[in-house]
């Protein structure tokens, strides 16, 4: 049987973990087991916050709508139903823009929420 060099492969794998651990902090960058240790844990963080971070702006967009129908004699949940009632589709994060960029147009949805939940909504102070 031949005999196989693995300096190639070798270099290359080293060099792809060098460049993946680029600006870390002492033996996190220079040594290759304890550097693939971080890239790896780094890798299991970044795909589970990936996901996060959907959940936690949708919480935002969420907190954001209820600030601004407070004022306006709804709570969110009212809000949310109002809309659906009245057939309006448009999704949290469009509205939060609304309530933060055009009062006006966000005063209007929320005045066709509540004629569409009955105009039963408590004034909220």
């Amino acid at each position: 049987m031949p005999r196989v060099k693995r300096a190639v492969l070798k270099r290359r794998r080293k060099k792809k973990l060098f460049q993946a651990t680029k600006g870390f902090f002492r033996g996190r960058r220079t040594q290759i087991r304890i550097g693939q240790e971080t890239v790896m844990r780094g890798a299991q963080f970044a795909h589970r916050d990936r996901r996060n971070k959907k959940r936690e702006f949708r919480a935002l967009f969420v907190q954001r709508i209820n600030a601004a129908v407070r004022p306006l004699g709804l709570s969110y949940s009212r809000f949310i139903s109002g809309l659906k009632k009245a057939g309006i589709e448009i999704n949290r994060k469009l509205l939060s823009e609304l309530a933060i960029h055009d009062p006006n147009a966000f005063a209007k949805l929320c005045d066709a929420a509540k004629s569409a939940v009955g105009g039963g909504a408590k004034k909220v102070a």
